[in-house]
């Protein structure tokens, strides 16, 4: 019998392994950001998205040509929050590396204890709970936090807690959010980066916006209005969150996706 030498046996094991692009040809990818229309929700002291028609219409020359102007708030709809947003001195919009806007992501669902309060602020405990039956969090991971929040969008009402605008409607808000000790939790870790389903990485109520503070110190970015969180498994994604590339910017418009494993369904 003619012996096959390990070398060629490694070859022929690389052959066989699948490369990248056909394990994102057959992935399924799920959109987790929401439109940026009439309706997109922004902090109740910011101006809401605006789209300025230039043209939509057929030119003399016969050809057919749109063009828009928009306007828009850094932190509004899914969109990102750069550390610098509330610790000096730390990554801007820009600045960011583009390898912590992606990774593994895990994802941990505290529906049940935010529809038992609204002004919940998640907890060591729940991410233990869920190190219990996943296992432990990796350090560069990003971790999502579904609430179930997303349900409520784009009700404002619901969403916010409050329709009002202006700085008298934010002692309005009521909405869940990561609680201060769940965030050193997470530094401690060394996440890559975190997600919301809710307005906030801080809750609602906030007046310090100490998770925020916490965070952002380390020079974790965070994520937040993420939608869809209910379409992404616990384990297993690949999240990509890339911002509008704004210099010296303290957040912006994300676009978010998460890559499922080929022959995942939900």
């Amino acid at each position: 019998m003619k012996l096959v030498s390990l070398a060629a046996l490694a070859a022929l094991a690389a052959c066989a392994r699948p490369s990248v692009s056909d394990l994102l040809a057959r992935a399924t990818w799920v959109d987790l950001t929401y439109d940026f229309d009439s309706t997109t929700i922004y902090w109740p002291t910011a101006k809401p998205f605006r789209l300025e028609v230039v043209s939509a219409q057929r030119t003399a020359a016969g050809y057919y040509y749109a063009a828009n102007n928009i306007a828009a708030a850094e932190h509004g709809g899914t969109h990102l929050d750069a550390p610098v947003h509330f610790a000096e001195g730390k990554h801007t919009t820009d600045q960011i590396p583009i390898t912590q806007l992606a990774g593994v992501a895990d994802v941990i669902d505290v529906t049940r204890q935010a529809e038992a309060d609204r002004d919940y602020r998640i907890t060591p405990a729940d991410l233990e709970a869920w190190e219990h039956v996943h296992g432990p969090i990796a350090a560069g991971a990003i971790v999502l936090f579904r609430t179930g929040w997303g349900v409520r969008w784009p009700d404002r009402a619901r969403y916010l807690g409050t329709t009002k605008t202006g700085q008298a409607a934010v002692a309005e808000l009521h909405f869940p959010g990561i609680g201060p000790g769940a965030a050193r939790w997470l530094v401690t870790r060394g996440v890559r980066a975190v997600g919301i389903d809710t307005p906030s990485i801080d809750y609602g109520q906030s007046q310090t916006f100490e998770t925020h503070q916490t965070l952002f110190a380390a020079d974790i970015p965070a994520f937040e209005n993420v939608a869809h969180l209910s379409a992404v498994p616990a384990t297993g994604a690949f999240v990509i969150a890339l911002p509008m590339r704004i210099k010296g910017g303290s957040g912006g418009p994300l676009r978010i996706v998460a890559v499922l494993p080929p022959g995942y369904a939900p």
